[in-house]
């Protein structure tokens, strides 16, 4: 679903929640977004259901079966999801826009759109801001490159 179908409810709860204007209010909804679900998903299909019965065999309860068994097989889903939900909290200017009111907790698209937005438009500050907000993604990506592929590629691949 498009975020705005989901915005009415979503801001109502956040203001439940009494976190409207502050950074958690974009990080947690997308936390639990329909998308990690899916390819969580599809990542625990991977998993061999021998080596679950056998981890049972073995004596193990459920909750070392998940840390032991069924967490590295699936660690590589965990960081493509990371990197994902990252990149997309992190570009999301419309969630961004409805959620943080105040200037203290502006993010860096929001405060490179509210510098054109109230001065002369002064390009080379813009493409700065620009460039300074693409860091951290790239940084990401680049810290977890290895991960992100093994995770890509495993979660495709099917059979």
């Amino acid at each position: 679903l498009p975020k705005q179908v989901v915005l009415v409810p979503l801001v109502r709860i956040v203001n439940f929640m009494g976190i409207h204007d502050t950074l958690w209010a974009v990080i947690l909804p997308l936390i639990g977004w329909p998308f990690g679900v899916f390819l969580m998903k599809q990542f625990s299909e991977n998993i061999p259901t021998e080596l679950l019965e056998s981890a049972k065999i073995d004596g193990c309860g459920e909750i070392r079966t998940f840390w032991s068994v069924a967490f590295p097989i699936v660690k590589p889903g965990f960081a493509a999801l990371a990197i994902f939900t990252f990149i997309n909290t992190w570009n999301d200017y419309f969630m961004q826009l409805v959620m943080l009111t105040s200037r203290q907790n502006l993010t860096i698209s929001l405060g490179v759109a509210t510098m054109q937005a109230e001065m002369a438009t002064n390009y080379g500050l813009i493409m700065a801001g620009a460039a300074l907000a693409a860091v951290p993604i790239v940084t990401v990506f680049l810290v977890f490159q290895k991960s992100f592929t093994q995770g890509i590629t495993m979660g495709a691949v099917k059979g």
